[in-house]
């Protein structure tokens, strides 16, 4: 299904003069998704202790405090479309700043569930509207030859967060151990002060995004489609050059219009020209969750203690998961432009495909220990080079201008219910399918994925997003 680029010309060139400061632009947008992989994958080291010191038992509440954050996340990427075109993309990425800066002092200060849960939700928040507008403002600010790169930069900053927060947690873990009983692991340093230095930690990343995004233009997209062209052509003569400027104005205005009501997006949303699109959207997002990758980073160390690994060998293998995601990533910037987005996403979906039923044949076998990490690590290369980033930049391309925020939004929206529930549901499948049930499960899915992708996804790589919806919506007719 491949899509014709259809460049006007020189319309979408960059001057050259001008990538630094892309890239600077880009890069501090993607601070969001920083803040979103560091926040969500920081819990997973201090899991072990926090529930030492709460004293929790119960599975459910266990995946409770796991994926509480998921509420907020939820509700954020239910609002932010609607806070996005109203107000702008700039002031939503503050807005998320400051609640991970909230989140980070108040989870760390918390002294029951109730309170630990609240702050855990407070940070979804910022998760949801980070994790909805970052990719969304990088894809309207960046020039079509080179948007799936530059996309797949929220995606590595992500990563970047993930294993920022894995070495963390890894620096401040005091050694414990082996073989102690609940009584003495209560009385460790890391369950009594580990663990809130571990979540304090996040607020100094959150801080340098607060600050550094308000120095960062409005996209001007938004701008056009709000009547301020002169601004708009300002924003895009600092990105290209004037000729690019003006060219990719007048692009934009042959497919905009003034400003829609929220109403009327919204059921734009379920008309019968874009139902098409915004399927492949929302499943696009949930498979990037039921796929199950996010298993591994959230329950590490369940998964490493069921492989044989005792509490030390685990943070280390946490510590080796979030490398191989980053190096992979950065592989991903170089092909996502060069490959495609349609042949990456079949790549990923068949190779985990594939891993998964060798996880599960493992620990079938009792074959644990370094071939169960091995086969971990390969996953997640394949995620990283493939689902994870290209997930990003294809909900980013593939709607209507004029719609675009909203149904990022609910796509992204459904991307949260799924990892809902994906990470609610884990501690039970894993009590009852066993772990090589669980994964043999999460490869179904991906087999599931694949057929999906091969039949219904479009390559759109190098189109112009004017040019990209006027043919995504011809082909709905």
């Amino acid at each position: 299904m491949q899509i014709a680029s259809g460049a006007p010309g020189d319309a979408h060139a960059v001057h050259a003069d001008s990538g630094l400061y892309i890239w600077l632009i880009c890069l501090v947008a993607a601070l969001g998704g920083l803040l979103f992989g560091y926040d969500w994958v920081v819990i997973g080291g201090a899991k072990l202790f926090y529930e030492a010191y709460f004293g929790i038992r119960d599975p459910a509440m266990s995946g409770w405090l796991m994926s509480a954050a998921l509420a907020g996340c939820i509700a954020g990427a239910a609002l932010a479309g609607m806070l996005a075109d109203r107000y702008g993309r700039r002031i939503i990425l503050i807005i998320s700043a400051a609640l991970f800066l909230l989140c980070a002092f108040g989870t760390a200060w918390a002294n029951s569930t109730g309170v630990f849960a609240m702050f855990r939700i407070i940070g979804g928040l910022g998760i949801g509207l980070a994790s909805s507008i970052s990719p969304l403002y990088i894809a309207e600010v960046s020039p079509a030859a080179h948007r799936g790169r530059f996309v797949a930069i929220n995606q590595f900053t992500i990563v970047v967060g993930v294993l920022l927060a894995q070495t963390v947690n890894l620096l401040i873990a005091r050694p414990v151990p082996s073989g102690l009983d609940a009584q003495a692991l209560l009385q460790t340093w890391n369950v009594q002060h580990g663990w809130r230095w571990m979540f304090l930690s996040g607020g100094v990343p959150a801080a340098l995004f607060l600050v550094l995004a308000m120095a960062i233009p409005e996209s001007p997209r938004w701008l056009s489609r709000r009547g301020r062209h002169d601004a708009a052509q300002r924003v895009l003569a600092r990105i290209g050059g004037d000729v690019y400027a003006r060219a990719s104005l007048a692009a934009m205005r042959t497919v905009q219009h003034t400003a829609v009501d929220a109403g009327a997006a919204w059921r734009d949303l379920l008309s019968r020209r874009v139902r098409p699109v915004m399927v492949i959207g929302v499943v696009l997002a949930v498979f990037q969750q039921w796929c199950g990758i996010n298993v591994i980073f959230n329950y590490a160390q369940d998964i490493f203690a069921s492989a044989g690994f005792d509490i030390n060998q685990g943070l280390r293998s946490i510590v080796a998961t979030g490398s191989v995601n980053l190096l992979f990533t950065l592989l991903a910037l170089t092909l996502v432009d060069r490959w495609g987005r349609r042949k990456l996403m079949l790549v990923g979906a068949g190779g985990l495909f594939a891993v998964y039923l060798l996880i599960g044949a493992a620990y079938a076998m009792h074959v644990l220990g370094l071939p169960v990490l091995l086969l971990v690590l390969a996953a997640i290369a394949i995620y990283a080079t493939t689902l994870a980033p290209v997930t990003w930049v294809l909900l980013s391309e593939i709607f209507p201008d004029r719609i675009r925020a909203q149904a990022v939004a609910l796509s992204v929206f459904w991307l949260w219910v799924a990892c809902f529930v994906l990470t609610y549901t884990f501690p039970w499948l894993n009590a009852h399918l066993g772990p090589a049930g669980s994964f043999w499960l999460y490869g179904l899915i991906c087999g599931a994925g694949f057929l999906f992708v091969l039949r219904r996804v479009p390559e759109t790589a190098g189109v112009p997003l004017e040019v990209l919806e006027a043919q995504l919506e011809r082909r709905a007719d």
